[in-house]
């Protein structure tokens, strides 16, 4: 009798609160860090980045509109289903290579690293906002409001802490995103869509696809419903970076890039990763009426 052959999971993607497979059908095998097979990822297309784009976009308005004490309260709900499930994220990190220590300390860190911008969401509007004085009989206030559609690149290493990293910021402040998973090791990243489906998160809020950077550079940079795109390669390439910086001027979005080579440092969180995704809006309001 032969040797049975494992059937490889094919992940797919995480686009509008569903799990579709990439509209061009293509797929690419994930491998460990010895070269051994462990799964298939979706080689997602510029199609695929439109469709997140969309979804995004849609749920912009209502995500936005929540209080911030309730974006805290789904956050805190993400970091108890990943609390709940994290033998399994623990499991799925050692089989890309990591030792158990190692693996366990990342999705620890992923939980606490949830929590605590749970815990801002309601906090950095009264840091960062302020009340200006004037020379006029006015009230003058200064308030963050969300800059709107984020797309994102996930730090390639440490594809789980890594990619909560990014993602936290921005959802706390109200915006939606579209999450370029680590091409190396996405199924961390699959396997959170799972988390977010089941936590409250309304659909299209958090999409993530998979597939290459270089592919889905230009469409994820250029799509002029696209407010800001955020990355954290230490070591982009400059073809790239004039390519993104390029694409960022058609419609004038932010370009954030906060390089880190390591996520566990105290530097990979700050409630100034969620200011710099937010917009300053100025309120005048008469004194007396």
């Amino acid at each position: 009798m032969p040797d049975r052959v494992n059937v490889l999971k094919t992940y797919k993607t995480y686009i509008d609160g569903a799990f579709p497979r990439t509209e061009s059908g293509r797929h690419y095998k994930v491998y460990d860090r010895e070269g051994n097979i462990l799964a298939n990822a979706c080689q997602c297309s510029r199609k695929d980045v439109r469709r997140a784009v969309v979804a995004a976009r849609g749920s912009f308005p209502g995500w936005s509109d929540r209080t911030a004490y309730n974006r805290g309260q789904i956050l805190y709900r993400i970091a108890e289903m990943l609390e709940t499930r994290k033998g399994q994220f623990t499991e799925e990190l050692e089989r890309t290579g990591y030792k158990a220590k190692r693996a366990v300390a990342e999705v620890e860190s992923s939980i606490d690293r949830l929590i605590y911008y749970a815990g801002w969401s309601d906090k950095y509007q009264q840091v960062f906002g302020s009340i200006n004085p004037v020379a006029s009989s006015h009230f003058n206030f200064s308030l963050p409001e969300p800059t709107g559609v984020v797309t994102i690149w996930a730090p390639e290493e440490q594809p789980l802490l890594g990619l909560v990293s990014v993602i936290a910021p921005v959802i706390t402040g109200g915006n939606s995103c579209v999450v370029l998973a680590s091409e190396t090791y996405p199924l961390s990243a699959i396997s959170f869509a799972e988390v977010l489906n089941s936590s409250d998160v309304p659909a299209g809020v958090v999409n993530i696809l998979t597939g290459s950077r270089t592919e889905l550079l230009d469409p994820m940079t250029s799509h002029m419903d696209v407010n800001a795109f955020f990355y954290t390669n230490p070591d982009i390439e400059v073809q790239q970076q004039k390519q993104i910086d390029e694409n960022g001027a058609l419609n004038v979005k932010r370009i954030i890039r906060k390089p880190m080579e390591d996520w566990q440092d105290k530097e990979a969180k700050s409630p100034y990763f969620i200011t710099d995704f937010q917009e300053i809006k100025t309120t005048w309001h008469p004194v007396g009426f």
